[in-house]
């Protein structure tokens, strides 16, 4: 029997510990199938090759998205020096080859090189659009001659974890939104004239999650649906940044119209963001102006 294609009203996060060789896309789309979720889609792809926390929004929680990916991401991996590739990572044909090799003192100088804000090229393949097509459909096609516009990273941390050998050395990164530890592995290769890739790219946190709070996709691709269903989290999971407050059962149904009310007693900052909440559960994010709240973000579902 096929399942109903409206789907079930399943809200909360699922925070998935995803293994190499799983798409992001796949992944979602199991979760949907075996969950009979009316909507999913997560915060952050990952590269197939790559590893660990891919935060999937289910129902109402795909209204906090943007919390999350605006969150910090932190990763460790690996960079191997000697040579750069076509795709920026282990996976890639060698495009450019040196027999050079940092010292110690030379990479953490470089590193500071890229801490704070910087302008960062994403890789050619990689799902950023040119002219309404994914970089990484072009340079399956074998063009080559398209560039990709900088992008804004502020990157907080990029420290060395282990020094391998001389031609490896494992880091760990703190970014923002949008960062490919791709580039930063080319990058890091270019500066310091040797070249370099990236390999062994594993995201450990994103926003408040970590890796404790993970389901393996081994358990995604069993089907083991209660096992999944354990895992699901709250919608405010993602929000814990946000100044909240509970509102009254009387405002409930003013709120979710869209109606403001008087937030007075809360000395919330002018225009700030705020959630509020009822019965434990986010009736809307919005704003405070003139100690008054104003909805911006509703959730729709029952909050008795």
């Amino acid at each position: 029997m096929s399942r109903r294609s409206h789907g079930r009203a399943l809200n909360g996060w699922l925070v998935v510990d995803k293994t190499v060789g799983q798409t992001s896309t796949k992944i979602v789309n199991k979760i949907k199938w075996l969950l009979n979720a009316r909507k999913a889609g997560h915060a952050g792809t990952l590269d197939p090759d790559a590893t660990g926390i891919l935060a999937i929004a289910l129902g109402e929680a795909t209204k906090t998205i943007p919390y999350l990916t605006n969150s910090n991401k932190t990763y460790h991996f690996t960079v191997h020096f000697g040579a750069a590739t076509d795709t920026d990572d282990i996976s890639g044909h060698k495009i450019k080859i040196s027999n050079n090799r940092p010292t110690d003192a030379q990479l953490v100088k470089a590193l500071n090189c890229f801490i704070g804000e910087i302008q960062q090229i994403p890789p050619k393949y990689s799902a950023v659009k040119i002219n309404g097509i994914r970089a990484y459909k072009l340079s399956r096609k074998g063009e080559k001659n398209f560039k990709l516009k900088p992008r804004k990273l502020i990157i907080e941390k990029l420290d060395v974890i282990e020094r391998v050998n001389s031609n490896s050395v494992r880091m760990k990164m703190v970014c923002g939104k949008g960062g490919y530890v791709r580039s930063i592995a080319r990058d890091i290769g270019e500066k310091l004239g040797c070249f370099g890739h990236a390999a062994q790219i594993r995201r450990t946190s994103t926003g408040p999650f970590t890796l404790s709070d993970a389901i393996s996709d081994d358990f995604i691709l069993e089907e083991n649906v209660t096992k999944i269903f354990e895992h699901i989290r709250p919608i405010q999971s993602t929000l814990d940044k946000l100044r909240q407050f509970d509102c009254q059962e009387n405002e409930v149904n003013d709120i979710k119209n869209g109606t403001k009310v008087y937030v007075g007693g809360h000395n919330f900052k002018e225009n700030s963001e705020v959630l509020t909440c009822f019965n434990n559960k986010p009736v809307a994010i919005g704003k405070v102006i003139n100690n008054n709240f104003y909805p911006k973000r509703v959730f729709n579902f029952a909050t008795r």
